[in-house]
């Protein structure tokens, strides 16, 4: 039997926490999945099988058709169906646009990938709720781009789901910082997705780990709402 000591213990190890948070939240549904939305008048896809993914991209106006794919060896841009040549720079650009908007769709997972560095920092009450403070960071190699990003993830202590989470990124005058309140929690096909509350801080001579204090003393503005529409998931196994 475990021991009070040892429950203790694992409450307060950030790597269970997030174990938790993920099963909660489509567990081993996401490893064999295919999952479309709509996201500010784009098109994305992202198939999930047996430790590959191919995340995509479609953009369409009224003269073109650009189509972005992303997979586990390479990145191409095709325009009109043609394949597109592209400079490194732009593509390690491209990359990270793609997989930011796959990535915040299926939190948490993603968190549990080689690159992720978790620390639990405490335990906070938000809106008379308990939850554990977990810190993510990424290492250099397999970070991505934005690797130097910090995140906060604010995960319920009965329920294990992500309801807040904030970020810092580098912009041109420094740091810039976001908090997200996730709101329309839908389980489709076994699997969780929210749409989230977007703010942003009035200044950003503040510390990213502040800014649940701040979003409790209202005073954050919020910027945009994060929305994901027409979502179809299929966690069929695929190959």
């Amino acid at each position: 039997m475990m021991s009070f000591s040892s429950c203790e213990k694992d409450s307060k190890d950030a790597n269970v926490i997030v174990d938790r948070s993920i099963e909660v939240s489509g567990g081993e549904l996401f490893k064999k999945s295919t999952i479309a939305f709509d996201f500010r008048g784009r098109r994305y896809a992202a198939r999930r099988y047996g430790g590959g993914f191919s995340l995509s991209r479609l953009i369409i106006n009224s003269q073109d058709s650009i189509y972005d794919v992303l997979d586990n060896n390479s990145f191409t841009r095709f325009a009109n169906g043609q394949k597109m040549e592209l400079e490194d720079s732009l593509v390690n650009k491209l990359k990270a646009s793609v997989n930011s908007v796959h990535y915040f769709s299926v939190l948490p997972y993603g968190l549990n990938d080689r690159a992720v560095n978790k620390t639990y920092l405490n335990e906070v009450e938000i809106k008379g709720r308990s939850y554990f403070k977990i810190k993510v960071t990424f290492n250099e190699d397999g970070g991505g781009e934005d690797f130097d990003d910090e995140f906060i993830y604010w995960i319920d202590n009965k329920n294990f789901k992500v309801d807040y989470l904030a970020y810092s990124y580098n912009e041109n005058k420094g740091k810039g910082y976001r908090f997200r309140e996730a709101y329309n929690e839908r389980y489709l096909s076994g699997i969780r997705f929210v749409d989230y509350n977007n703010y942003k801080p009035r200044n950003n001579e503040i510390n990213l780990h502040d800014l649940d204090i701040l979003f409790e003393k209202n005073e954050l503005d919020l910027l945009s709402k994060i929305e994901l529409k027409n979502i179809t998931v299929s966690t069929e196994a695929t190959q």
